[in-house]
């Protein structure tokens, strides 16, 4: 849990006659992480372009059946119970699927057709009904070899607009329908004056009247024609639907069955077209993990007699970049495990910071957004999303906001909050008692903040000892005592509190911790400008330390210049730094006074008398607080732990584990 899983390198010689049972094997079971073999020594060149012929055939075949499927409206379903143990034969397949595509593509062609017509007739429809009781032939002003002649609505507004425009051009303009909002009008004139009518009509926003090919006399006459040419329409549409439903009905299983088989071939394909291909045999590579190791091998050793299997196991000590990383799958981490991620993704051998962050995120996001009614509230939510009850698309983040909503809760309790009322407000207005078991934000300003600050400290030094035991896992010496993280960084960093709390002594905001520190009888600032000089200088130590040549970059006087700013400009970052990640955890106890003062104004606006508008402004107040300033407090929870603790010991950068799997949903995911 605290790691990712122990990996072990495999080698496969497979004999060419177990080649497709042996890859069944590696594919079925979804714990082979597969390397490509075409550089292994003695591999013959080109030995992959036939199977990757036939993977890419097998492809377009997969991609036409879900294009079949998808017009039919069949989804793709659970994959078959039917055990394929072969690729299916190309020659037998394609033919068959071809035919399904002729079958479907004729109705389904046609059903696009008569859609198409259905929109263009509903759509003149809109546009005769208007104009419905105006007793005029229009078919006959459409093909006049004199007369340009527009009919169409217009915006009530810009009427005369259009006639001032046309002032100067001979026209006829008629209200053919009178409306306060678009009358129906009719523009004509010569054909010699069509380009400027269109024009002035078109920048009026006249919305003429196009009439099909076909329909002639008076628009009550062609809108009789139209309704009955759609129900004849949709009555073809509804037969043709039909008819598409019964093929998929009848041929559903059959078609999900063919997409499996194409997939399946697919990715036994695609994994031998990585094999590489001696005289009589294949070399196969990979990863599996450490669990999966044994009964992976008596798998392969039942599906071929003669397999040779040679396996490495793989120490989690020292730099594994090319080691894929399989983490601890963990139903009420997975959201921990998602936000990690988002960051990045773990090394071979480097601490998985998931556990820590599942006490971390809760912690700070409750400390920050103390309240018993409020945190219940997003308890219960968490939880009824997660059970895809209410908003299903976020399902992946409900157990968090469970967790931030019990561990509001908790702190709400600690503070005495219940829905923003505290103190004396519960018993005024919920007629019962009850005390902060700790104590209010509100009425200790200065403490919260300095324990806020002490609990920063606190995580800080945490994570400057997960860097180092990091470093000693991965044998990184260098590192380990000279980095920005290791020893004499965390010495420096100790010695900078203990100077942090002489200075401010028994002040309010004082931490207690870097008083603690302060009170040891040791030299601090002798040592601080020890570990200032070392922290200087930490990138000469560490050349010398890892041995690299020259120490120094550059050569001459300008050369050794650089190199100082550089060092005194590294010490300066240091030390900001250092400052800036300890006092970015003051934010958790400004939220959390800043939290009370939100309800405290919402008190403000809801007035003394408990009537109907006091308590309604209540409610309103709370969804707010709960949305808004829960999204606020959960991106400065996030904060926290993106920039100033995990970048204290975690690196990322971790290849993931990726299996062959013949489920789609499973290699999809």
């Amino acid at each position: 849990m605290f790691f990712p899983k122990a990996m072990t390198e495999i080698e496969l010689i497979v004999p060419s006659k177990d080649l497709l049972a042996v890859t069944r094997v590696l594919s079925g079971y979804g714990v082979f992480h597969q390397t490509d073999s075409n550089n292994y020594a003695g591999v013959a060149t080109g030995s992959a372009s036939t199977w990757q012929e036939q993977a890419a055939a097998y492809s377009m075949l997969e991609r036409r059946l879900q294009t079949v499927l998808q017009a039919l409206g069949i989804d793709e379903g659970q994959p078959p119970l039917a055990d394929f143990d072969a690729m299916v034969d190309l020659e037998k397949m394609r033919p068959l699927v071809e035919q399904i595509e002729e079958d479907v593509k004729q109705s389904s062609d046609h059903l696009t057709s008569e859609r198409k017509h259905l929109e263009q007739l509903e759509s003149t429809l809109h546009q005769l009904e208007p104009v419905a009781d105006i007793n005029l032939d229009i078919s006959s002003l459409r093909n006049s070899r004199y007369l340009y002649s527009l009919i169409g609505v217009i915006p009530a507004a810009n009427v005369d607009r259009l006639q001032t425009s046309l002032a100067r051009v001979p026209n006829v303009f008629l209200t053919l329908r009178s409306d306060l909002a678009k009358p129906v009008v009719w523009l004509a004139g010569t054909k010699a004056n069509s380009d400027v009518l269109e024009r002035a009509a078109r920048s009026a926003y006249l919305d003429p009247l196009s009439l099909p090919d076909g329909y002639s006399g008076t628009p009550a006459k062609i809108i009789e024609s139209l309704r009955k040419t759609i129900e004849e329409t949709q009555q073809k549409i509804s037969e043709l639907k039909v008819i598409l439903a019964k093929f998929a009905e009848s041929r559903k299983q059959e078609l999900r069955n063919l997409l499996w088989q194409a997939h399946t071939s697919r990715v036994l394909s695609d994994a031998i077209v990585r094999y590489g291909q001696l005289r009589h045999t294949y070399v196969v590579t990979g990863w599996v993990t450490l669990a999966d190791m044994e009964s992976l091998t008596q798998r392969l050793k039942q599906a071929s007699k003669e397999i040779l299997i040679e396996t490495t196991p793989t120490s989690r000590s020292g730099h594994q970049p090319n080691v894929p990383v399989a983490l601890v799958t963990n139903r009420w981490l997975r959201p921990i495990q998602m936000l990690v991620g988002q960051y990045g993704h773990p090394s071979y051998g480097e601490l998985d910071p998931t556990l820590l962050m599942a006490f971390t995120f809760p912690f700070l996001f409750g400390a920050m957004f103390g309240d018993l009614g409020q945190g219940l509230v997003l308890l219960i939510l968490g939880i009824l999303i997660d059970n895809k009850i209410i908003m299903k698309g976020m399902q992946g983040l409900g157990l968090l906001i469970a967790y931030c909503g019990a561990s509001a809760a908790f702190f709400g309790y600690l503070y005495g909050s219940i829905f923003g009322f505290e103190g004396h407000l519960i018993e005024e207005y919920l007629h019962f008692h009850f005390e902060p078991t700790w104590f209010s934000p509100l009425e200790n300003i200065l403490g919260i903040l300095s324990i806020a600050i002490d609990t920063g400290i606190v995580i800080l030094i945490l994570g400057f000892l997960l860097s180092m035991f990091n470093n000693i896992r991965s044998r990184d010496w260098a590192h380990l005592l000279f980095g920005h993280s290791g020893v004499v960084a965390f010495a420096f960093y100790l010695s900078f509190l203990a100077l942090l709390g002489e200075f401010l002594g028994d002040t309010a905001i004082a931490p207690k911790v870097a008083v603690a520190i302060n009170s040891l009888p040791l030299p601090f600032p002798a040592l601080a400008g020890i570990f200032a000089l070392l922290v200087m200088f930490s990138g000469f130590f560490r050349n010398v330390v890892e041995g690299h040549r020259p120490l120094i970059e550059g050569t001459g006087v300008g050369g050794i210049a650089m190199f100082l700013v550089q060092s005194f400009m590294d010490i300066f970052e240091t030390v900001i730094s250092m400052l800036s990640n300890t006092l970015s955890f003051v934010r958790v106890g400004a939220f959390a006074v800043a939290h009370g003062g939100l309800s405290l104004a919402i008190f403000s606006l809801a007035g003394e008398k408990p009537d109907l508008g006091f308590w309604i402004t209540i409610l309103i107040g709370n969804i707010f607080i709960i949305g808004f300033e829960g999204l606020i407090v959960g991106i400065q929870t996030m904060r926290l732990h993106y920039y100033e603790i995990l970048g204290k010991f975690f690196h990322g950068g971790g290849m993931r584990f990726e299996p062959l799997t013949l489920t789609p949903s499973t290699e999809e995911g």
